[in-house]
């Protein structure tokens, strides 16, 4: 039987899931509730009363909270249970995750060790990989490092100038790393080198190994507690048992480990967003001025309310794509010698959402802290309180797993691959909309009174505006488009809105097909829905006024109009501030 085109990455461009299909945070079980509640519960008990000491490089202390972290299986959710690990699915990965990140430094040696430091092995590794260093990792024995980025090879990691040459037994390494997490401390490193200059290899190298040199610690903006170094390779003896996977492979590993890192990431932020803004609502309820709670304020309201939207679109597409992980990941058999092969090809599968999710919830926790030290006023500008610190540590999130830009490139170019070699029919569905565009009329519409489907009517429209304007993009750049940065970055956020607002909605649908209606959700969604209009129709004429001129123009955007014009806008003033009363009211995120 066919895959269903919505549950290919990218599907759900251009065919609707049905919501009963989509995994969210109302589908957690009872084990699910009980693995977050571990996480949290160990962050707030054990990590968060020893942040000062984290943020002063005590790494003792990061060793010694990494084994706790161990103990109750938090290190190894990914890592098998015959190699010492719990073998759990992505929906639990990610639960773990979200809570983690709570402590920014200790999150980020949390989240390097287990992802990008455990995972190429766990995917990649052979058998005895596996048995000699899999166990050390899950129980915190060792602490993982993953070392790619160079001087001149952040971005463009193929460019990497660090070369192994075999001799014998051993590959011998040259050259050095830079801005390696974890590095000062770190026991195992994934190196990755050009076999005799040109094959790109990775290899798994231990600390102490001859010819490794770790530089010292750099002086960061933020997440300053985390270890951050370079590293020099000076004929450097790995045995040669210690390459992971093939010999001209390594960038199998890379990118993989890259769209995991970026999922992981994505959720991490968002969970990282959900705490912040408990701090700015507990603040705004205390703080008095004018003889009144700041918390009544209407543009504290307002600040509250977008916080809340955007945490909840990001929340749902989190949950939604760790299900369509699971989905795809779970049937394969790890004994089987294609493993490897099979979870690259999953994972690709994905690559776009992954990205996606990193970029929004990235931007979404950027936001939330500097709305955050907004809301505390000076005070948010001093150390006396620590919304200073997550206002620093969350600019780091923009870079990690590849800088945003890049992530951009990468979910227009993903698709644009995907379309050329017939992957996904977004040219058949490009053609369609634009015969469609000649036609249309917003008298034939039928605009339904629930907002609700008022708001999935707007999302519909939005993706014919985002095929429109692709094809439009296509049409006058041709082979040429792949240079028109600006072009495909904003394809890329009208790409990004439209997965977040219909992961939002189809969350919401598949409550009340439960007979199971939220207030909460329903005002959400009719909140972001104007945001979403917005962005998307600021953001395609942004690119046709940059690809028509003149009265071709004019016509056009007239055409495009609608799509929309029939749209009138919700009281936002008024849900807003019924949303922010929803949250005042918890202190907490309200969903």
């Amino acid at each position: 039987m066919e895959e269903k085109i919505y549950k290919k990455g990218g599907g759900f461009l251009i065919e609707d899931a049905p919501p009963e299909d989509v995994f969210t945070p109302e589908d957690f079980t009872e084990e699910h509730k009980m693995i977050a509640k571990t996480a949290e519960d160990f962050v707030t008990k054990e990590v968060l009363p020893k942040s000062d000491e984290i943020e002063k490089q005590n790494f003792d202390i990061q060793r010694e909270l990494m084994k706790k972290a161990g103990e109750l299986g938090l290190l190894g959710a990914d890592v098998p249970e015959k190699y010492g690990g719990m073998g759990l699915d992505k929906v639990s990965s990610m639960l773990i995750s979200e809570k983690m990140i709570a402590q920014g430094s200790f999150g980020v040696t949390w989240g390097t060790h287990t992802g990008i430091g455990t995972l190429p092995i766990v995917f990649f590794g052979n058998e005895e990989q596996k048995k000699k260093y899999l166990p050390k990792l899950a129980s915190g024995e060792y602490i993982g490092a993953y070392a790619l980025t160079e001087p001149q090879a952040g971005s463009d990691a193929m460019n990497i100038q660090t070369k192994a040459v075999l001799e014998g037994e051993y590959f011998i390494l040259n050259g050095s790393k830079q801005f390696i997490t974890n590095a000062g401390f770190a026991d195992l490193f994934t190196v990755f080198a050009k076999v005799d200059g040109d094959k790109f290899s990775a290899f798994l190298v231990e600390r102490g190994t001859q010819g490794l040199i770790i530089g010292k610690e750099e002086h960061k903006l933020g997440i300053r507690g985390s270890s951050t170094c370079s590293l020099t390779f000076d004929n450097m003896k790995i045995p040669k048992e210690n390459l992971l996977y093939e010999i001209g492979k390594g960038h199998r590993i890379a990118f993989n480990i890259l769209n995991i890192g970026r999922y992981k990431l994505g959720v991490g932020t968002i969970g990282a967003g959900k705490g912040t803004l408990r701090d700015a609502v507990r603040y705004a309820k205390e703080r008095v001025q004018f003889g009144r709670k700041i918390a009544e304020f209407g543009l504290i309201k307002e600040k509250i309310a977008k916080m809340v939207s955007k945490i909840y679109m990001g929340e749902s597409m989190a949950y939604r794509l760790a299900g369509l992980l699971d989905e795809n990941l779970l049937e394969l058999d790890p004994e089987s010698q294609d493993y490897p092969a099979k979870v690259m090809e999953r994972i690709a599968e994905y690559a776009v959402e992954c990205s996606i999710l990193k970029v929004y919830g990235s931007e979404t926790l950027d936001f939330i802290v500097d709305e955050t030290v907004q809301v505390y006023g000076g005070y948010g500008f001093t150390e006396e309180y620590p919304v200073e610190r997550y206002y620093r540590d969350s600019r780091i999130n923009r870079l990690f797993e590849g800088t945003n830009e890049i992530n951009r490139l990468v979910i227009t170019g993903m698709l644009m691959k995907r379309a050329i070699e017939g992957k996904l029919p977004l040219l058949k569905e490009i053609d369609k909309v634009s015969k469609e565009f000649l036609t249309f009329s917003p008298v034939s519409l039928k605009v339904p009174n629930d907002p609700v489907d008022v708001s999935k009517l707007l999302l519909n429209m939005g993706k014919k505006i985002l095929l429109l304007t692709a094809g439009i993009s296509a049409q006058t750049y041709k082979e040429s488009l792949r240079e028109e940065q600006e072009v495909l970055a904003s394809l890329s956020d009208m790409i990004t809105e439209i997965y977040a607002f219909e992961s939002g909605i189809l969350r919401y649908e598949k409550m009340r097909k439960k007979g199971k209606d939220s207030e909460i959700m329903r005002l959400i969604i009719q909140y972001y829905a104007y945001d979403f209009l917005m962005k998307i129709d600021s953001l395609s004429k942004k690119i046709i006024t940059n690809t028509k001129k003149g009265d071709e123009l004019k016509l056009l955007l007239m055409g495009l109009r609608k799509f929309t014009k029939w749209y009138i806008p919700p009281d936002l003033i008024s849900i807003g501030r019924k949303i922010a009363d929803y949250t005042i009211e918890r202190e907490a995120y309200p969903v």
